[in-house]
């Protein structure tokens, strides 16, 4: 385990020094590190309990997997940082600067977040899913079948921090297998056996989380189509269809 003066001893040294002497999977416990310098280092795999990182640089430092808990980074400098798979649920993050950070799947369920500071190029944190307007999206359902729902203008629409997303309603427009070469009239969801999508009906959820950080929880779960063909390919090796496609049917269902 980690001592306060370990941590001050890494503040002291350069950049270059930090990026070469690697923390992973360390132990923090109750420690103040507030104001350090701990640019660069690696704590992947780390476990921090009840430590205190206000207004520390922690630019570029890897935090992937790592659990916080009761921790508090407000004000901290995270730019560049890797805290992908962190475990940041229940932390003080408020004004913290996430320039460039990678967020992807960090679990953010009831963290502070005021006055965060992003940029375009911060990953997983801004919404993954058209923030207006309706849009087509795709859900796997029992049996492998692929379900393609239109997301209407007012849906209610949520993302965490991966590529799925959740509304509370959405038209069925297709069910298929995921060769496309059978169709199929309904489909069973994973989660509730009896929430069935039939093809032509609306569904809607009445009781829809509107937390975006809370990821598993109610809401119809989707990939948006106009983003997940990558997704979807990495995941069940299936074609989603073009760009151009995605646009035309998505103008055609609009209208409808």
């Amino acid at each position: 385990m980690l001592t306060l003066e370990d941590m001050r001893q890494l503040s002291t040294m350069t950049r270059a020094e930090r990026q070469a002497h690697s923390c992973r999977e360390s132990q923090l416990d109750s420690l103040n590190l507030a104001g350090l310098d701990l640019s660069g280092l690696d704590f992947s795999w780390s476990d921090f309990r009840h430590v205190s990182f206000v207004g520390a640089c922690l630019q570029d430092t890897d935090l992937s997997d790592t659990l916080f808990t009761e921790c508090s980074l407000a004000g901290a400098d995270l730019s560049g940082a890797d805290l992908h798979g962190a475990a940041l649920r229940g932390c003080d993050l408020n004004h913290a600067v996430l320039k460039g950070a990678d967020l992807y799947r960090a679990n953010l369920e009831g963290a502070r977040l005021d006055g965060i500071v992003d940029d375009e190029k911060t990953r997983f944190f801004r919404l993954y899913c058209p923030e207006k307007g309706p849009f087509l999206a795709y859900k796997k359902c029992f049996n492998d079948l692929l379900v393609t729902l239109l997301v209407p203008a007012d849906a209610k629409r949520t993302s965490a921090t991966g590529e799925t997303c959740r509304c509370n309603k959405a038209k069925v427009l297709s069910i298929k297998s995921f060769d496309g070469k059978t169709s199929y009239k309904e489909a069973m969801s994973l989660v509730d056996p009896k929430f069935i999508y039939r093809v032509g009906q609306w569904m809607e959820v009445k009781n829809f989380n509107e937390d975006r950080w809370y990821d598993s929880t109610t809401g119809i779960h989707l990939v948006d189509a106009g983003r997940g063909e990558g997704l979807l390919r990495r995941r069940y090796a299936y074609y989603c269809g073009s760009r151009r496609q995605y646009g035309t049917l998505v103008q055609q269902q609009a209208t409808k």
